[in-house]
């Protein structure tokens, strides 16, 4: 690196340093630790490496930059502002305030440039892996021998909290498996976790872990901008695997008495400190402080990023012209529309009956990658059970990213972090299945991909008791209750395949991720649910079966229940019972129904509200009253065959007459 740019990137450094901390003093909340001992990372990334437009934050082929260690997230708002996003000072002085656009931890569109909504430890770098598969999946589909459209790199910072997160060990190891060498991973290596010295918990070879994992590893003093350069070049120059760079940083750099402690990672500095600081970092007294020098950099910066797009359109449009069925296949990958007769295409689909609600929906799935490109699915390690896996196209793999299933491994997290890189990539909905069980290990990964609005599809399935033998370590009891307490979170499971296929239609539909929850024993088809998805699915629940007059009884019932309902119904009725049978696949669509609609469905006179489902019984009282009979699960299961549980615990017609008589 030349003299000249060495200085501008050190007083970028020293700028972010600034505005950080004082950004952070000013809420009274924050993490200064990381963005002190960063700023030369994150001055070097903005300012040299980074090939994006910032007046167009969503350039495709733009590099990408996570902060996975998002406690930081000043840090890349600092940056952020300094290289032209539309992060303004206003929104630096308002740094965790009540409707702000910097908010504590970074939240994909809410701040312009933030690439992914990170937080939780690992996540990010998970996101980062997707993010990489994604474009090399583009690469390989899209490039030819005389347009590489696709060819740019995903960066990651993380740091030790990062590193020690079980998803961080399972995303590099997909990395490395799949041999991403578009991903840059930056492990800011400064020894010390909030309660203390890493030391205390850990001591393990970081490098040769990565180098097993498959990666290229380097290690360089993280502040020192000539490793740096050096380093970025020589990638650069080659690279033929996922890279991790170990940059050895001091926590909280700059601060007198702070420094190099975990006292500086989690709270604000003081004002005494923060002014010992900026006098020690030589920054000028003036509160929030840009040079003309750092301002006209980036100014000037943002000429030449305006003209990579510029001239990355051009070619695209060259491309296009050259390559009209490769451009039509783009098209609808980015626009993701659905075709005008997918409803009509969905119900001539034939079934046998009885089915698996995961047979049915492989079945639709398989349909649906024909005619929607867009849609990828993988699985981790159970795609011949979860039904997950595409019967005409090929695997990914390191070699062959023109496939469109994944393999994830026993990697229930990774696999959710990943599909959410995957979707941040904005050309895919991504699939993913495992048992319902299994999808406490991936929790967190759905819950951001709610929180992000970002559209991923699970395939759950073996959703209850009744899948039998394997026991009450498989057998799902809570799952779905506790996934339907995640805010934008569709969790809709399927009464028998005429609802499978409207719920398909609603996944694809839904801006946002669905839980598909899918049975693993057969499921009549019933005659009662084979109306429009306009009628029935889309409403979330929906009357099946009218009661003559007045209801003694209103059974609600969602999935493998539903018959069961419908059979009891008619038990009823011999003994001169009135009822009704609402199927209610889905709580959360129900919820957005305008109130006359709702008010038909769970208000008036309905006699006894009965709710039978095979699960927890936890949200049920909100439509069946306190006073309501819940016949649920509210125990863990037992080994056995499915038609013993289900006379254990009373999911029989008998039974169930019985206890609601």
């Amino acid at each position: 690196m030349d003299e000249k740019n060495k200085k501008i990137v050190e007083e970028i450094a020293k700028t972010i340093r600034g505005l950080s901390i004082e950004a952070i003093e000013k809420a009274k909340s924050g993490h200064p630790g990381l963005p002190l001992g960063c700023a030369d990372i994150g001055a070097y990334l903005y300012a040299e490496v980074l090939k994006h437009n910032p007046k167009k934050s969503n350039w495709l082929n733009r590099d990408r930059f996570v902060l996975s260690a998002g406690h930081g997230s000043m840090l890349l708002y600092s940056c952020l502002h300094l290289a032209g996003f539309k992060v303004s000072m206003k929104e630096i002085k308002f740094f965790r305030q009540f409707g702000s656009k910097t908010p504590g931890h970074p939240e994909v569109h809410v701040t312009d440039g933030v690439e992914a909504t990170t937080g939780p430890l690992g996540h990010g770098t998970g996101n980062a892996v997707g993010m990489a598969i994604g474009m090399k999946i583009l690469a390989a589909k899209f490039n030819t021998d005389k347009y590489k459209l696709f060819d740019n790199k995903i960066y990651a910072l993380m740091g030790d909290g990062c590193m020690m997160e079980g998803v961080v060990s399972e995303a590099s190891s997909i990395a490395g498996h799949l041999r991403l060498d578009n991903l840059v991973i930056i492990y800011d290596s400064n020894k010390i976790s909030l309660d203390g010295p890493v030391s205390e918990n850990t001591s393990e070879d970081t490098k040769a872990r990565y180098r097993a994992y498959g990666f290229d590893v380097f290690e360089i003093d993280g502040h020192d901008l000539d490793a740096l350069d050096a380093t970025f070049k020589e990638i650069e120059k080659k690279q033929t695997k996922p890279i991790l760079i170990v940059a050895n940083t001091i926590i909280g750099k700059g601060s007198p008495h702070m420094s190099g402690s975990h006292k500086v990672h989690g709270a604000p500095l003081g004002e005494e400190e923060l002014k010992a600081t900026k006098k020690a970092l030589d920054l000028p007294e003036e509160e929030f402080y840009v040079s003309k020098n750092v301002s006209s950099f980036f100014e000037k910066k943002q000429e030449s990023q305006k003209k990579l797009e510029d001239d990355w359109n051009e070619n695209f449009s060259r491309w296009a012209k050259e390559n009209p069925k490769l451009f039509e296949e783009f098209k609808k990958m980015q626009c993701k529309t659905l075709p005008s007769e997918l409803e009509k295409d969905l119900k001539d689909l034939e079934m046998k009956t009885p089915i698996a609600s995961r047979e049915s929906s492989s079945k639709i799935l398989n349909y649906l990658a024909e005619v929607l490109p867009f849609l990828y699915s993988g699985s981790a390690d159970l795609s011949s059970s979860d039904k997950t896996y595409l019967n005409n196209f090929e695997q990914i793999t390191f070699s062959n990213f023109k496939g469109r299933n994944f393999k994830f491994g026993v990697r229930e997290f990774a696999m959710g972090t990943i599909s959410n890189g995957l979707s941040l990539v904005d050309t895919f909905i991504p699939v993913c299945g495992t048992f319902l069980v299994f999808s406490d290990y991936m929790r967190n990964a759905i819950r951001i991909a709610a929180l992000s609005n970002l559209r991923v599809i699970y395939q759950f399935t073996h959703d209850s008791i009744f899948l039998g033998e394997d026991g009450p370590t498989h057998q799902a009891v809570e799952q779905i209750a506790s996934l339907r307490a995640i805010p934008n979170l569709q969790v809709i499971r399927p009464a028998d395949a005429n609802e499978v296929k409207m719920a398909w239609i609603a996944a694809l539909k839904h801006i946002g991720p669905t839980a598909l929850i899918l049975s693993r024993q057969g499921l009549p088809t019933l005659a009662e649910t084979s109306i429009s998805f306009e009628d029935g699915l889309s409403k979330g629940a929906y009357i099946i079966k009218k009661e003559k007059t007045k209801p003694d009884y209103t059974l609600f019932a969602t999935g493998s229940e539903l018959s069961l309902a419908i059979e009891v119904a008619k038990e009823l009725e011999k003994l001169n019972k009135d009822v009704r049978v609402v199927s209610f696949p889905c709580f959360e669509i129900f919820e957005t129904q305008k109130k006359e609609y709702k008010d038909k469905i769970i208000k008036g006179e309905l006699g006894i509200r009965v709710a039978i489902e095979a699960g927890s019984e936890m949200g049920w009282y909100k439509y069946i009253g306190l006073d309501g009979i819940a016949i649920t699960v509210n125990r863990f299961g037992i080994s056995a065959p499915a038609n013993k549980i289900k006379e254990e615990f009373g999911f029989t017609v008998d039974s169930i007459v019985k206890k609601i008589i």
